[in-house]
């Protein structure tokens, strides 16, 4: 259906800029010396990473579980959680630890928290890395398993790590962590394949193709429902995005979905559950009051940056919905800043931009994000903006820095200055645009052009 609503561009055309772009699971895939395919991710990662969860059954030590806020990490933690139980590592050994608003796991306060359970084992799940001193000063053992963008240097010291992001078509945290379990217990595909399609869904997106290398998933996807399974998508990241930041809800109620004996009676008890439905809600009325922000470009034409104030987590779905709406020739990504979730902040998301996923070098986000920061006057700029800037994908980075150093980043993208051919012309006030029609906020939205079944909020 033809939207009435113009497409903001850079010539008269009332047609729709065309894209070509590739089903995710056709992504050319790297092969090693034999020509073998590497995915999810390299062997010998895989196989240490396996190594490491069967020495932690065995042990029956403390072990310390800590995944991310979002339905991906979530469901990485209860696949994980569930198989060290069936490995027989009982459930007063196994801890649960989730993050305070606004942190990072390689956090003073994250780290100093990780301590306090005195873990031997800990499991760091689609938290992305970075470089730093081992997680803890005592003798422990820690596995990061993750798909976010990193180099084999950006871990603690002293960590073992298995990551994706080499490995194209990039798997989720929780496609990764399922491939990985299923190998070391016979009941693992039956109890956490729904967790898995759920998790790769809430990253990649309900149009996922599970063919080639991704497993067949025809059978669960049937007997749970992909209707069901991707409401339980919105289900798990509303309590995230709410201003309460309430991310237990979502843990405690996945947990419970997964004690049950029957995993589809589960499931129907987590979309039933009265918290995450009204979390729900209050993220859709915020996103629909934030989703009107006018868009102002840089005057490279590169970047287009909307700016909303709300304590609530919406800056990521509003750059999707408008990273799908908003074309023209130049345009690489759209950010969306929001200065009222953080005090003192401003935490801000980006998108590659639909009109631009399907060039034959489709943009980085990360790598343009780091270039308007290296071309600042300020030559501090870059490290005022901290290692909060600029993590996550290729698709879609952001970052939370100080407001000031914000601004500088925001006067060195020139945002709202005309180019240069424009610049002394007169004529009328171009035409607003509507603002966007809901889209859904996924990964694979930058490889896919068809519009998603689900709303994730």
């Amino acid at each position: 259906m033809k939207r009435s609503a113009p497409l903001v561009r850079d010539n008269a055309s009332n047609k729709r800029l065309k894209h070509d772009i590739p089903a995710y699971h056709l992504t050319p895939q790297q092969r090693d010396a034999k020509g073998q395919a590497i995915w999810p991710a390299p062997r010998e990662q895989i196989h240490h990473a396996q190594k490491i969860i069967l020495d932690c059954a065995n042990s029956k030590q403390n072990t310390l579980l800590v995944p991310d806020k979002d339905a991906d990490g979530l469901t990485s933690g209860a696949i994980l959680y569930t198989t060290l139980v069936l490995l027989g590592l009982p459930q007063d050994r196994i801890s649960v630890h989730l993050l305070s608003k606004g942190n990072n796991v390689f956090s003073e306060v994250e780290l100093a928290a990780v301590a306090a359970y005195e873990p031997s084992y800990i499991f760091v799940l689609d938290h992305g890395s970075r470089v730093g001193p081992p997680l803890l000063s005592r003798p422990h053992t820690a596995l990061v398993i993750d798909h976010h963008q990193t180099t084999p240097s950006d871990f603690p010291t002293g960590a073992a790590y298995v990551t994706a992001c080499d490995s194209p078509p990039v798997a989720t945290s929780s496609l990764l962590t399922y491939l990985i379990c299923e190998a070391l217990h016979s009941d693992v595909e039956s109890k956490c394949d729904w967790l898995a399609i759920i998790g790769t869904h809430g990253d990649l997106g309900t149009n996922l193709k599970w063919e080639p290398p991704f497993p067949n998933m025809a059978d669960p996807l049937k007997r749970y429902s992909k209707k069901a399974l991707n409401e339980a998508v919105s289900a798990l990241n509303a309590p995230r995005r709410t201003a309460e930041y309430d991310v237990s809800s979502a843990w405690d109620a996945l947990r419970q979905a997964c004690d049950t004996d029957d995993p589809v009676a589960g499931l129907k008890k987590l979309l039933q559950n009265s918290r995450l439905r009204a979390a729900r809600e209050e993220i859709r009325l915020e996103v629909e009051r934030c989703t009107h922000a006018p868009p102002k470009f840089g005057r490279d034409g590169r970047v287009a940056v909307l700016r909303i104030r709300s304590p609530c987590q919406v800056h990521p779905i509003i750059a999707t919905r408008w990273a799908g709406f908003l074309a023209a020739k130049k345009l690489e990504i759209i950010m969306v800043a929001n200065d009222g979730y953080l005090e003192g902040k401003v935490n801000f998301s980006c998108r590659v931009a639909k009109s631009a996923r399907g060039w034959d070098r489709p943009p980085n986000v990360i790598e343009l994000l780091e270039e308007y920061a290296n071309q600042a006057d300020d030559e501090k700029l870059r490290t005022r903006l901290g290692e909060n800037f600029a993590r996550g994908h290729k698709e879609a980075s952001g970052g939370i820095v100080d407001k000031d150093v914000f601004e500088g980043l925001i006067k060195t993208m020139k945002i709202g200055e005309k180019p240069p051919a424009e610049e002394g012309k007169s004529g009328g006030t171009p035409k607003k645009s509507k603002g966007p029609p809901p889209q859904r906020n996924t990964l694979l939205k930058y490889f896919e052009g068809k519009s998603q079944d689900n709303e994730r909020l």
